[in-house]
C-alpha cells in the first residue's frame, strides 16, 4: 500500500473542511468499492477522509409515507428496519439480497449511489421511486443524478447525506444475479403511485444499459395499461444501447429485462 493521509471526520461540515486541505481526496463510506481499488492501484488518492463515524449520516426515518434514509446507514439497517418494511418493503428486499453478509453490515446506501456501478441495486429504486438526493449543498433529483457509467451529478467535494422518497402503493425489485458477484446483470424496480391524481407507472432498470440506469417506456406503457405480470408477457424491449459482456449479450440482457419485469411485479402484487 503506498503512502496516504487518513482523517476521521466528526461531522460533515469537518469532512468538507478536511477535503479542502489535500490534493486528490476521496470520501470513504463503506469502502466497499474503494478499498479494493486502491488495493490494485486503480485509485490512489493523496487523502481519505472516513465518513463511517458522523451520526448524522446514519438513521432511517419514516413519517406517513415519506422516507429518508441518512447516506450512511448499512444495507443492513435498510434490510431490517421495520418502518421502512412496513412501507416500502421492496427497498429492504433489495438491500437484503446486496453482495454477502460482509458487504451488507459495511456498504452504505450514500457511497453506493456515489460510486454508481451501472449493475448496483439501488440506482433502480431511486429512479423509479423518483427519489431525491440530497448532500450537504442542495437536493437532486435521482433522474438527473444518475449521468453514465460510474458517474453521478456531483461536484467535487459534495457529499451525498441522504436519500428521500414518497413510498408508492406498491414496488417490487428483482435481479438476475452474478453468481460470484451478486452484482445484477439486470435487475429492475417497478412502482406504482400517483402523479397529479392517475396512476404513475415507473420501471428502472439496472445491470443492462450501456450507459447505466434507466427507465423502460415499453414495460412502464404495458404495466399502465394493467399492473400485473401478466400484462409484460410478449413486451419486446430493444436491445440497442444494452451491454454485451462475457456475461451476457445485448439480446439475452434484452429478455432478461422482460422476465425480471415479470417477477419484480409478481413481488409488489404479493
Amino acid at each position: 500500500m503506498y503512502s496516504l493521509n487518513y482523517h476521521r471526520a466528526s461531522s460533515v461540515a469537518d469532512a468538507v473542511k478536511l477535503a479542502k486541505k489535500g490534493d486528490d481526496v476521496k470520501y470513504l463510506a463503506g469502502g466497499m468499492t474503494l478499498i479494493p481499488a486502491m488495493k490494485t492501484r486503480l485509485s490512489a488518492p493523496s487523502d481519505l477522509i472516513d465518513l463511517g463515524h458522523i451520526g448524522e449520516l446514519k438513521g432511517i426515518k419514516v413519517s406517513g409515507k415519506n422516507v429518508t434514509i441518512g447516506a450512511g446507514t448499512t444495507h443492513a439497517e435498510v434490510a431490517a428496519n421495520e418502518k421502512l418494511k412496513a412501507v416500502c418493503p421492496a427497498v429492504s428486499d433489495l438491500a437484503a439480497h446486496i453482495g454477502d453478509p460482509a458487504v451488507r453490515h459495511k456498504g452504505t446506501i450514500g457511497g453506493s449511489i456515489a460510486n454508481n456501478d451501472p449493475a448496483a441495486d439501488y440506482p433502480a429504486a431511486l429512479l423509479a421511486l423518483d427519489a431525491t438526493v440530497v448532500t450537504n449543498k442542495r437536493e437532486i433529483a435521482a433522474a438527473k443524478f444518475f449521468t453514465g457509467l460510474f458517474e453521478t451529478a456531483l461536484k467535487d467535494g459534495e457529499i451525498v447525506t441522504a436519500v428521500r422518497f414518497t413510498a408508492p402503493a406498491k414496488a417490487g425489485y428483482e435481479k438476475f444475479r452474478n453468481p460470484a458477484s451478486r452484482y445484477a446483470m439486470t435487475g429492475v424496480f417497478v412502482a406504482k403511485g400517483k402523479a397529479n391524481g392517475k396512476d404513475d407507472v415507473r420501471v428502472a432498470v439496472t445491470g443492462a444499459g450501456e450507459n447505466g440506469v434507466f427507465r423502460s417506456k415499453e414495460i412502464e406503457a404495458a404495466l399502465s395499461k394493467k399492473f400485473d405480470a401478466a400484462a409484460v408477457e410478449g413486451v419486446k424491449v430493444p436491445s440497442k444501447n444494452l451491454m454485451s459482456d462475457i456475461h451476457a449479450s445485448a439480446d439475452y440482457r434484452a429478455a432478461l429485462v422482460v422476465v425480471m419485469a415479470k417477477r419484480a411485479t409478481a413481488k409488489a402484487n404479493s
